[in-house]
């Protein structure tokens, strides 16, 4: 007996329920498993709780009117009438005087001019009507599919998609699509929803909700991903099997720079396809899913900017023809009765980035070996550890600095041979009689230039070395750029002239037992001193 009775609940309940089973369509092209996680999907922003929890009464003149919605009457003249009237379970609203008005299934656009027709009928003249919808009635729609939360949800009936999506978590961003979406009415399909209409165009259909109605969220379709020249960086669905790039660059919003369109293609022999493409031609390309873009302003300019600073009476910023050199700067250039023209310097930012990647590489280097130099004792592992702290320091001020990019311009080389480049800056230096002493001395300074007097006078007049001076390894760097060494030992021989602009920089003594951490460490210091003319302390 038991049994039967679970049978007959089960086939109930088999009945009432609303077949979405036969509706669902299946996709075998598409593959959920590659979605990256990470990507941003074009669309997963809408559903935050902003359209849920929003209840208000919007007007749609189609709306049909349902069992239960009210109608706010007011008759006046003759005979005067107000009341909120609700449709009955015969679709009927009674007026007093006037009988019975059928309203069911009227549109809301026509609910006056129904209502005005019956009551003519009663009062020929002299009686004024007027009528609205003042509530409508709570709907419970089915949300399933690819949602995250699906069930059914209650609302009003003019209550929008987005709204009842949103009650429903919003639609799941890894599987669910946002262009194919299908509203069912008495198990069929009564209407189809592409959002990418609304998230693009600002376009929604107002569609009045009847309770049992089901909004199905299929499967997402082929997907591509959009980067680069472009407003909106996502992963866009297409409609159709294919998507062309002119139609994917419409969905990111490109940007007017861009020029091309890099796509990378990933086929079933294993093999990635690399392509790239102008952009008159995007509307014949077609994409596949899975395929990455990325839009670049690929723009190959005829001109250069360059910066002028230091002294000069000109403009700061000059544009050039693309292959000028630094004669042709010359010429635009207004010196003024400081300027060195004739130490004039160039800035590069490459030249830069060269420096900066040699010493990261240098203190990498330098980081290992400090690291995993072996002790032979706990007397030296004690020694070792106060060195390795003190060597970790260094090399965290080390990383900060940033070297300057100087090229240096020499002797032989004529400035019609030294072609610029888009970003150089230029700097002419101010005459001056100075030399600056820095580095390991005792009073590091600048000092007036005299005629003939040697490098080690400059010294003397700085305080003489400190005790931790690297005697061997003292450089002067010249306003031009170019570095000379000096060895300032007893038994040297040869020291370099001065001259008024130049900078003598002692660098410091790198001590330790390990000869190639000490030379290692001495290279660092040498480096940092000529790509930034300052001497960073040990």
């Amino acid at each position: 007996m038991k049994k039967i009775i679970l049978m007959l609940i089960s086939a109930m309940l088999c009945f009432a329920a609303v077949d979405v089973g036969t509706i669902v369509g299946t996709n075998e092209n598409n593959d959920t498993a590659l979605i990256n996680e990470k990507e941003n999907i074009f669309g997963s922003h809408l559903f935050n709780g902003n359209f849920a929890n929003v209840k208000q009464h919007m007007y749609n003149p189609d709306y049909r009117l349902n069992i239960g919605d009210t109608v706010l009457l007011k008759m006046w003249g003759a005979f005067e009438f107000e009341q909120a009237l609700v449709v009955d379970s015969q679709g009927n609203i009674f007026i007093p005087k006037v009988g019975v008005v059928k309203l069911l299934g009227v549109r809301n656009g026509d609910i006056l001019s129904i209502i005005t027709k019956q009551v003519k009928k009663i009062y020929k003249d002299n009686v004024f009507v007027y009528a609205d919808m003042e509530a409508y009635q709570n709907v419970s729609v089915f949300v399933t599919g690819n949602v995250n939360k699906p069930g059914l949800y209650e609302g009003l009936s003019s209550d929008s998609l987005i709204q009842y999506l949103d009650k429903a978590s919003g639609i799941n961003s890894k599987y669910g699509s946002f262009r194919k979406i299908t509203i069912l009415r008495n198990n069929k399909p009564y209407k189809k929803i592409d959002l990418y209409d609304f998230l693009i165009d600002g376009k929604m259909d107002l569609l009045a909700f009847r309770s049992g109605d089901v909004i199905l969220v299929d499967s997402v379709g082929p997907y591509i991903s959009a980067k680069g020249e472009v407003l909106r960086e996502s992963r866009f669905e297409s409609r159709h099997e294919f998507m062309d790039l002119e139609e994917l660059a419409k969905l990111a919003g490109i940007k007017p720079t861009a020029t091309n369109a890099i796509v990378k293609s990933y086929k079933n022999n294993n093999r990635l396809n690399i392509n790239s493409y102008e952009l008159e031609k995007f509307k014949d390309v077609f994409l596949q899913a899975g395929d990455e873009v990325e839009f670049l302003p690929e723009h190959s300019p005829d001109e250069i900017r360059v910066s002028v600073e230091g002294e000069h009476n000109g403009l700061r910023q000059l544009v050039l023809k693309k292959g000028s050199t630094l004669e042709d700067l010359k010429n635009e250039i207004i010196p003024n009765s400081q300027s060195n023209i004739e130490a004039i310097q160039i800035f590069r930012k490459s030249v830069a980035a060269i420096q900066k990647n040699l010493l990261e590489a240098q203190l990498k280097e330098l980081e290992t070996l400090a690291l995993t130099t072996p002790s032979v004792s706990s007397e030296e592992a004690n020694m070792r550890a106060q060195e390795t702290k003190a060597i970790l320091e260094f090399i965290q001020r080390a990383k900060k600095v940033e070297p300057k990019g100087q090229i240096t311009i020499n002797e032989k080389t004529t400035a019609k041979s030294i072609v610029l480049e888009e970003g150089d800056v230029i700097n002419i230096p101010t005459l001056n009689n100075i030399v600056v002493v820095q580095g390991e001395v005792g009073i590091p300074g600048a000092f007036t230039y005299l005629k003939g007097q040697t490098i080690d006078e400059y010294i003397s007049l700085a305080g003489g070395f400190s005790q931790r001076a690297n005697k061997n390894r003292v450089l002067v760097i010249r306003a031009n750029g170019k570095a000379e060494n000096y060895d300032a030992s007893p038994f040297s021989f040869g020291k370099p002239k001065i001259y008024a602009g130049d900078s003598i920089l002692i660098l410091p003594k790198a001590e330790g037992k390990n000869l190639q951490y000490v030379n290692l460490l001495s290279q660092v210091l040498y480096h940092i001193a000529i790509a930034t003319k300052v001497v960073l302390d040990i």
